[in-house]
């Protein structure tokens, strides 16, 4: 078949009936998905479509990646490191695409949002408690960010369960002890709950594999995968603070926070940080 006055022709084999099979519509709750938007500006603005957009997609994308981290932590859990890697590569990419999806937002501009910013009343992308379980599993717990989600039952459940479980790097240290390193007992064996901070004990244990990485290649490379995704996930914090500066400067949050400042200091948290203190001992 050939395009002919501009049109190109349906093929005989497409379906073109559904009463009776599912589409692609069907299939994906499109009906569902795109009615679930609902600005509350009176009148409605132009451009709250976009902020509600912006952040919905945001939540599916965290939907996502808490799949992937859980999957991450069971693969291994199994010393499945080829498909605990695969994931891993999935997560890093997410938060790439989620990076430039704030240049989306930034076409929003503080003239623009100001002139419906009021109507969000205390809603808050703190308040996300996707965002929280996935820093809890990547590391930064904190038991006191529960109290944001008690009206919330499910949501706190789930927080609960992964304040008191073990993080990606807990499942990944037990993996490295299990093939013959020397991971310290107290790190093996530390209170989960806690956020994790620095262990100069484990550095022995990195430099071992980062000296030797042809003996040690499936770690070395898995080590390499977490720092990665750690790039990525702090990329994706600053282009929010930046965002949030371009577009309202330093106000208070809308939930409360001081807004840029507060923002700022998430992006001295991190994730693995003998991953990166390991790279001052490389070739002494």
């Amino acid at each position: 078949m050939t395009v002919n006055d501009g049109e190109r022709p349906i093929e005989a084999g497409i379906r073109t009936d559904f009463r009776s099979q599912m589409s692609y519509g069907s299939y994906l709750d499109l009906e569902r998905l795109l009615s679930a938007q609902h600005p509350v500006s009176r009148p409605e603005h132009p451009d709250e479509l976009l902020f509600i957009v912006q952040h919905q997609t945001t939540e599916l994308w965290f939907k996502l990646v808490l799949h992937e981290l859980r999957a991450v932590r069971t693969y291994l859990d199994a010393d499945d490191v080829s498909r605990a890697r695969k994931a891993l590569a999935r997560v890093k990419h997410i938060f790439r695409t989620l990076a430039e999806q704030w240049s989306v937002l930034a076409t929003l501009t503080p003239s623009e949002y100001a002139e419906f910013r009021g109507s969000l009343g205390s809603s808050s992308g703190f308040q996300s408690y996707q965002y929280r379980a996935v820093e809890f599993i990547l590391g930064n717990k904190n038991a006191g960010m529960l109290r944001v989600f008690e009206s919330q039952p499910e949501a706190h459940a789930e927080l609960a369960e992964l304040l008191e479980g073990p993080t990606v790097y807990d499942a990944f240290l037990a993996f490295l002890a299990r093939g013959g390193h020397d991971v310290p007992q107290s790190i093996l064996t530390r209170d989960v709950t806690r956020a994790w901070v620095q262990d100069d004990a484990l550095l022995p244990v990195l430099a071992r594999i980062y000296r030797d990485t042809s003996t040690f290649w499936p770690e070395y490379a898995t080590c390499e995968d977490l720092v990665d995704l750690e790039d990525a996930f702090q990329f994706w914090r600053f282009r929010h603070l930046r965002t949030v500066q371009r577009t309202i400067g330093f106000k208070t949050g809308t939930g409360g926070s001081s807004g840029v400042d507060f923002l700022r200091r998430a992006l001295d948290l991190t994730f693995f940080p003998e991953l990166y203190a390991v790279r001052t001992l490389i070739g002494d």
